[in-house]
């Protein structure tokens, strides 16, 4: 059995200070710097969720959802964050399809969504959960 005393996620970035503009003042995320690991980022969620932001000169975005955020509503969040200068990811695949804003409306199938990029490429969502 593996033995553990906390757990993390972590990504990588291409680029800490863009990073830390982004998550910090576009999506106005808790983000402070790393005092014992030089040139790393925490993104803190909440008390006990901290995600750790790396920098990869060679870095690759993911091809898949990194981080998930739960809303109240998404199409609200989704308006407020374009004001941002946020752009959403539009699908248009005969079983995937999202509107123009970008959202997939919930059905039986799973809950509404969004998705959306980060200035490296990696896709985050915003995921409707009242």
């Amino acid at each position: 059995m593996l033995k553990y005393n906390t757990t993390f996620s972590s990504f990588s970035v291409s680029d800490l200070p863009r990073a830390k503009e982004f998550y910090g003042k576009t999506l106005g995320l808790n983000i402070y710097d790393d005092k014992e690991m030089p040139n790393l980022l925490n993104l803190q969620l909440n008390e006990e969720n901290i995600i750790m932001i790396y920098p990869k000169p060679n870095h690759q975005p993911a091809t898949f959802t990194i981080l998930n955020f739960t809303v109240n509503n998404v199409e609200k969040t989704v308006d407020e964050l374009t004001k941002l200068g946020v752009q959403f990811i539009i699908y248009d695949d005969d079983n995937f399809k999202t509107d123009e804003k970008g959202i997939l409306r919930g059905d039986d199938r799973g809950p509404t969504i969004a998705w959306f990029n980060d200035p490296f490429g990696n896709i985050l969502s915003i995921i409707e959960k009242p």
